[in-house]
């Protein structure tokens, strides 16, 4: 039988996915990955491990390299840019992630950044938590335009209530689906025309600092800038730099380039930025499925099966 170390915080021993794999005879066991860790402590967890249920955890080759049982690293979310794919597949180990089983909660998180950004909800309790009684203009989101930069599970969802709210809807994306009522366009048209802009690109090399100070100049001085994808996709001092010139009006962010976002980042300052602290996959419905995506994944590994929703060849 197989030994798995789960490391996602919000699997505790004994609930459903630990009596997944104890159940098939299976030991298991929890390490939260909280904090930061001792020099060397996971790679001796991974070296003891046959599969690897994982959150957003870095792990490298050469962790990998010590682990010689290790068959299977199995994500409980969608983005796996924190493992070294190349050289972890490099050792035939397989990774996994869990498409789609987050999609619609981050979706919603996107709708409550662009309404909270449109609504200038921030600003205002934190006005009215100081004793004043704000009456500013705010916007609705109906007949106003929506770019979506990437266009995944969680972009489609998101275009879906978009449209159900009176929205236009305006994507960027390399594989476009003829068969959705949205319009198709590049980065430069999109951020040109765009109320609302909401990113769901994937972290890759090629993506990082997608929107930077050229992209920020090109947005309407009235438009906002909704990020649940990663952080690395924007350059936080160009956003910061955009927000307090007023050249941009607004930004809902729910993931930063450095988590936790540092005490001295210049977004903290700001009342036209909305922040949240990762959740956007957070939610009871999404992470029970991810967990469970992932742990069947394992399961199917560990039977020398192919898993369904594989990242490594």
């Amino acid at each position: 039988m197989a030994h798995i170390l789960i490391t996602t915080d919000y699997l505790v021993a004994g609930d459903d996915v630990d009596r997944m794999f104890t159940d098939r005879g299976h030991t298991t066991t929890h390490s939260p990955a909280g904090g930061t860790r001792p020099d060397g402590e996971l790679a001796s967890l991974l070296a003891e491990s046959d599969a690897a249920l994982v959150a957003g955890e870095k792990i490298t080759g050469e962790m990998i390299s010590g682990a010689p049982r290790l068959a299977i690293i199995a994500r409980s979310g969608v983005g796996f840019d924190s493992v070294d794919v190349d050289a972890v597949g490099a050792n035939g180990v397989v990774v996994t992630n869990t498409p789609g089983a987050n999609s619609n909660a981050v979706a919603e998180m996107a709708l409550m950044l662009m309404l909270m950004c449109a609504r200038r909800a921030g600003e205002t309790t934190a006005y009215i938590a100081e004793g004043d009684w704000p009456r500013h203009d705010t916007y609705e989101l109906r007949e106003s335009t929506l770019g979506i930069v990437g266009f995944g599970p969680s972009a489609r969802r998101l275009a879906e209530l978009a449209t159900a709210l009176g929205m236009s809807v305006v994507v960027t994306t390399t594989y476009p689906d003829p068969e959705l009522d949205v319009r198709y366009a590049e980065l430069d048209d999109l951020l040109t025309v765009s109320d609302f802009v909401s990113l769901h690109a994937r972290a890759t090399k090629e993506n990082t600092g997608i929107v930077g100070r050229r992209e920020l100049a090109l947005m309407k001085p009235t438009a906002s800038l909704i990020n649940t994808a990663r952080g690395s996709l924007v350059d936080e001092d160009a956003l910061a730099t955009a927000l307090r010139d007023g050249t941009l009006a607004g930004a809902g962010l729910d993931v930063f380039a450095v988590e936790p976002l540092p005490k001295d980042s210049p977004l903290r300052a700001l009342p036209n930025v909305v922040m949240m602290s990762h959740l956007g996959g957070q939610t009871v419905q999404a992470r029970a499925a991810a967990s469970r995506a992932a742990a069947e994944d394992i399961l199917r590994v560990l039977a020398g099966e192919k898993p369904v929703s594989p990242v490594t060849p």
